[in-house]
């Protein structure tokens, strides 16, 4: 059975970032991107068994400003007008910082190119690696992500609400915020694993818990634009996997990355929130192996095939249906 190894520190992009690794060393690499405020462990061991057992290399590692990867400390933190109007000129650094420092990763670890996915805002720097270093990504999966288009994913009024909240400050505190978030965002036709959350919260706190840092990537969120025109020119095989219930990025977000990006393929799943359910595992693994097999019949096929995909196919299972459907030319 595959587990991930110990934990280490990569120099990249001038920072220190924590990565783990499991699976084959040989096998196909795939970098696993977390989103805003959420460390390399969101990434559950369990999943990642699953794409491990499918042949990957599965690298998963903390962000700047989480976890045990570098902190911006000495950049402050922004005004919470700056926040909000995303004002760019005061953000100490972008998503296309972000996307530098997995591509910093990839030299580290001596990888030419990576099969490549994001979960929220992890999505959204996968996407930035797609349009600023295409080179190093042999297929991308955007999950419940969006393009920084301010008239698409927009959050629910309350789902807002608990993205701006105070930060907590102790241990307890930060365990209690994370179920309220969970309950709040999370997929509503799944099960709630309370348990799961508390555990992961906690280890949270105790690998390395910043509440500058988190205000620091939302501030980097917002500053960084709307990437749909440059995500026009993407020729990286992409699929784009989307909740219905999402209240934290709406529907819409991912309609709007599958659309932007040419030959992207979009799987809507009833039910999903904002989060990645246990039931829902074996459906990502195969979405993602099935993307990635595009990449190896890329060179194969002809450029007028590969502006026409089929659909991209759940594996059959029970519980809220999952839909399936190409994107609509932008």
């Amino acid at each position: 059975m595959y587990s991930f190894g110990q934990e280490l520190m990569a120099s990249a992009n001038g920072i220190e970032l924590c990565y783990q690794e499991m699976g084959e060393p040989d096998g196909e690499p795939l970098l696993l991107v977390m989103g805003l405020a959420t460390q390399m462990i969101a990434w559950h061991e369990g999943f990642c068994r699953l794409l491990a057992e499918r042949g990957y290399r599965v690298i998963r590692f903390d962000n700047r400003d989480i976890g045990r990867s570098s902190k911006i400390d000495s950049a402050g933190v922004p005004s919470k007008l700056d926040l909000l109007i995303g004002r760019r000129a005061t953000a100490p650094y972008l998503l296309r910082d972000m996307a530098k420092d997995s591509v910093g990763l990839l030299d580290f670890l001596e990888i030419d190119a990576v099969h490549a996915v994001g979960a929220s805002m992890g999505g959204m720097i996968v996407q930035q690696m797609a349009i600023d270093h295409p080179e190093r990504l042999r297929s991308m999966v955007s999950i419940m992500s969006t393009t920084g288009n301010r008239r698409s994913g927009q959050p629910s009024l309350k789902a807002f609400g608990v993205l701006l909240g105070n930060p907590p400050k102790t241990r307890d505190q930060v365990i209690s915020r994370a179920v309220k978030t969970f309950k709040v965002i999370g997929s509503p036709e799944f099960e709630f694993e309370e348990d799961t959350v508390r555990e992961m919260a906690a280890l949270s706190y105790d690998r390395g818990h910043s509440a500058a840092g988190v205000t620091r990537q939302l501030h980097a969120i917002i500053a960084s634009g709307d990437r749909t025109e440059k995500l026009h020119r993407v020729q990286v095989p992409t699929a784009v996997i989307h909740g219905t219930r999402d209240p934290l990025v709406k529907p819409s977000g991912g309609r709007a990355t599958a659309k932007a990006i040419p030959g992207a393929r979009l799987m809507m799943i009833d039910g999903m929130g904002h989060d990645l359910p246990r039931d829902l595992w074996p459906t990502f693994a195969e979405a993602i192996d099935t993307n990635a097999e595009r990449a190896d019949r890329a060179a194969q096929i002809a450029p007028a095939e590969a502006a026409s995909p089929a659909p991209l196919h759940a594996p059959r299972q029970t519980g809220p249906a999952t839909t399936a459907e190409p994107a609509q030319p932008a």
